[in-house]
């Protein structure tokens, strides 16, 4: 398509980019508009019926239902032949399912309801304010009752109350609350009796075996608590409003909004309020939504639907909190597309990017307002045509139907809590090391790894190669291919533990190693090999680097190598991060619910997350062989107290967010430039597409708030005693705030400790080095770095606060010697 094809919009740029195969024929000639209905095909091999693989939709999308339903006409009934004809929202329900349409979404209430509860709590301030001289009237009087009778739970809904009434129908409906509803309002009684309207709507809902309801967005950033505590409620009360399978979903707009109250529940006598608009920013949203869920305790049956409505949406960094947020659905209004060059609705850029990344999390697309005509072409399909088309192309969704990429193999990982191995105190199944050997990166990098290190040796040379934890063979025959390439002569010992390994091993060298492999059975921190290596090869890495033991073990198995012997990896680095994720915390506390589960550290992919931080940063290091070690007469240390490390490193908070735990990760450099990384941001440099290792996750018992620009203090320790091994870990939270000057004159303000220095003075900080490193010819630069070294000598650390120390002295988790 040429730019002269793109066609103008207010913007300038050009949307090409932003349109779906639906509605530009040039994209993708197999795509029809409108869409065809789903056809089953007959397979002439085995005439079994089966729907083509392309149909299968990995999310789920809804109708928005806004016009009321109205019950079937009696003589409908009496005239029907059937002994229930079909209601009319099971008949929009059919429609829409005929449409392509997962269900429908509908509010469980109609005006009705919302009409009778401001005629029973709602009263005219006219009316009490003209009575007090001659009393109340009888009319007010009866309407008190009537009202009082209703909080006492006398009354439920009438039949034309409801737009839902059959099992059939709740089964493919997404359930509103009346949007009415005022939890937060300033007024308490108002607040109240909303309170009791929400629980008898769920009350009802979880009568029809409802699987979900969305609440009304929190209007009011004062009684957002309010809001919360009512939320709460309707899960804890007894006889609590929400059965067992009912999920709670609060809707939050996600860009800058305009509030208003709803009409009709604005005051406690229905006055109206001369302006109760509010404004509502992005991080606003975002804190209201985080009262919330904690006042309600993350439960987990209280999700979130995100609603992009018609607001510009914030920047992508403020957009990454919801990412590791509970995401049930999205609100998508029709009036959130633009015109394409064609008339067809498509979304902005950033909207379109958003929904694509959010595909990954499975989200039910709520589609409203398609009725409107509001895009001249297309019709009322042309809407979920295209998020239909923006699930196809997302990037992660592709991925994960690739085979081969690390986001099929993942599939059914995302967030799925793992504890680590313990590699010395048990002994692998086969089914363990099959998935590991899944990985064709980690042994090609281990292969090359071989392959460099005898390259460097003498042609004429015969090297003695040392796989020590040999497993069912993967390195063993990697480290055969390595010979081969390189023209070498080798011998290959195999070291395992695991007698039930060590038959795998016996029946690879019988049927394809030959004499080239030499096997030796037991604990490479104790047995002795025949002869001493030049090249000692392990995988004993951890998602931590060091997380499986791989130093104690290669402490013992260093005694295998010649003086100038080399070891594969010759060294790994520990990295960590500030991480956000609801889902992983709720995961950790619901596995026992105690303390141990909440001081383990897990083995997990992440997906529902958000990185606090710009980048992990490093913690330490371990390198092979260890030069200088202090050894007993057998070649093995006295104490495991050379292993400990610690590391205490800060980090920035840019946008607020809640401190859940800490993502770890490792870098392993093999030999040469090859090398082993999980690093966010240097895994696709080093070793992309690698399926060994998951991130690790260290959990905080309580989550911790940090405001945007706050700073958080990282302290985390790799402990060990003679039996085993540990980590502790620790958080605090800081705020910058700007030094007040000196309330006496400088010359009164003489510390006694320092004579020939001011308080004043000692606020001043030494000139940076990276001073020097500007160009001095660079004003500017200059200036930019005087000013923020200026700018930090003025500003002092406020503590804010801190979390618990996990796991002391190991009593939670450990990994066993």
């Amino acid at each position: 398509m040429s730019l002269a094809d793109c066609g103008a919009v207010d913007s300038g740029e050009c949307l090409s980019d932003l349109d779906s195969p639906g509605f530009s024929q040039d994209f993708d000639s197999n795509y029809t508009y409108p869409p065809k209905r789903r056809h089953s095909v007959i397979n002439p091999a085995t005439s079994q019926t089966f729907i083509p693989m392309q149909t299968r939709d990995r999310v789920q999308v809804y109708l928005h239902l806004n016009t009321p339903i109205k019950p079937p006409l009696a003589e409908e009934t009496r005239n029907s032949k059937n002994l229930r004809p079909r209601t009319t929202l099971e008949q929009r329900i059919a429609s829409a399912q005929g449409d392509h349409y997962n269900g429908v979404c509908i509010a469980i209430a109609n005006e009705e309801w919302r009409k009778r509860w401001s005629r029973l709590c709602l009263l005219p301030a006219a009316e009490i304010e003209n009575a007090a001289p001659a009393g109340v009237p009888e009319e007010v009087k009866k309407q008190q009752t009537a009202a009082e009778l209703w909080r006492a739970g006398d009354s439920g809904f009438q039949r034309d109350e409801v737009n839902l009434t059959t099992l059939g129908e709740a089964e493919s409906t997404v359930g509103l609350a009346s949007e009415w509803l005022e939890l937060d309002s300033p007024n308490e009684c108002v607040r109240l009796d909303s309170e009791l309207a929400l629980r008898q709507e769920l009350t009802y809902a979880s009568y029809l075996n409802l699987g979900a309801v969305i609440l009304p967005p929190p209007r009011n950033r004062k009684h957002v608590a309010d809001y919360a505590r009512a939320i709460s409620g309707c899960f804890s009360n007894t006889p609590p409003a929400v059965s067992a399978y009912l999920h709670l979903s609060v809707r939050i707009p996600v860009g800058r909004v305009s509030v208003q109250s709803p009409a009709g529940a604005s005051s406690k006598t229905g006055a109206t309020t001369v302006d109760d608009t509010t404004e509502l920013n992005p991080s606003d949203m975002w804190e209201m939504w985080d009262v919330i869920k904690t006042v309600c305790g993350y439960n987990p049956r209280l999700t979130l639907t995100l609603d992009f409505g018609s607001s510009l949406l914030p920047d992508s960094n403020e957009l990454a909190r919801w990412n590791a947020e509970p995401l049930r659905n999205i609100f998508l209004s029709a009036t959130s597309f633009i015109s394409n060059n064609r008339g067809y609705p498509v979304l902005p850029k950033a909207t379109q990017a958003l929904l694509r990344d959010l595909m990954k999390h499975r989200p039910g697309i709520i589609l409203s307002e398609t009725d409107q005509a509001i895009h001249r072409t297309g019709g009322e399909l042309a809407y979920q045509q295209y998020v239909r088309y923006l699930e196809k192309t997302s990037p992660t969704v592709t991925a994960m139907e690739t085979a081969g990429s690390v986001e099929a193999f993942a599939e059914g990982y995302w967030d799925y809590l793992q504890a680590p191995l313990q590699p010395l105190m048990d002994n692998l199944q086969s089914t363990t090391y099959e998935v590991f050997e899944r990985d064709p990166v980690k042994y090609a990098k281990y292969e090359q790894a071989v392959y460099l290190a005898l390259s460097n040796r003498p042609l004429d040379s015969t090297i003695v190669i040392c796989v020590a934890g040999a497993g069912r063979g993967p390195l063993v025959s990697g480290c055969l291919r390595a010979v081969n390439r390189s023209g070498r002569k080798a011998r290959i010992y195999a070291v395992e533990k695991n007698a039930s390994a060590f038959v795998t091993l016996q029946e690879r060298r019988d049927s394809e190693w030959g004499s080239l492999v030499q096997l030796v059975y037991g604990d490479m921190r104790t047995i002795i090999v025949p002869e001493k290596a030049d090249i000692l090869v392990s995988e004993l890495l951890g998602s931590f680097g060091d997380n499986e033991l791989s130093p104690e073990c290669l402490d013992g198995a260093n005694r295998f190598l010649k003086d100038d012997g080399i070891s594969i990896p010759s060294s790994y680095t520990a990295h960590m991060a500030p991480l956000s994720s609801s889902k992983l915390y709720n995961e950790a506390r619901g596995l026992n619910g105690d303390t141990k589960s909440m001081e383990t550290p897990y083995v997990v992919i992440f997906q529902a997350v958000n990185e606090l931080a710009v980048e992990p940063q490093e913690c330490w290091e371990f390198e092979h062989p260890r030069k200088g070690a202090i050894l007993d007469s057998n070649g093995l240390p006295y104490t495991n107290s050379h292993n400990t490390r610690s590391a205490r490193r800060t980090f920035r908070i840019p946008h607020a967010g809640i401190l859940h735990g800490l993502a770890g990760y490792f870098e392993a450099h093999l030999y040469g430039d090859v090398g082993l990384s999980i690093h966010p941001q240097r895994k696709d440099a080093i070793s992309p597409n690698m399926l060994s290792w998951f991130p690790i996750f260290f959990p905080f018992k309580e989550p911790l708030y940090l405001p945007a620009n706050a700073e958080v203090d990282v302290s985390i320790w790799r402990v060990t005693d003679k039996r085993k091994v540990w980590y502790e870990w620790f958080a605090e939270s800081f705020y910058r705030v700007p030094v007040l000057p000196p309330l006496l004159p400088p010359q009164a303000a003489q510390s006694p400790l320092l004579p020939d220095s001011t308080i004043e003075e000692s606020n001043v900080l030494p000139p940076s080095p990276m001073v020097d490193a500007h160009s001095t010819s660079d004003n500017q630069s200059l200036t930019q770095t005087q000013s923020a070294l200026n700018k930090q000598s003025s500003e002092s650390r406020l503590k804010i606060g801190q979390t618990g120390l996990q796991n002391p002295g190991g009593r939670s988790s450990w990994i066993g010697l």
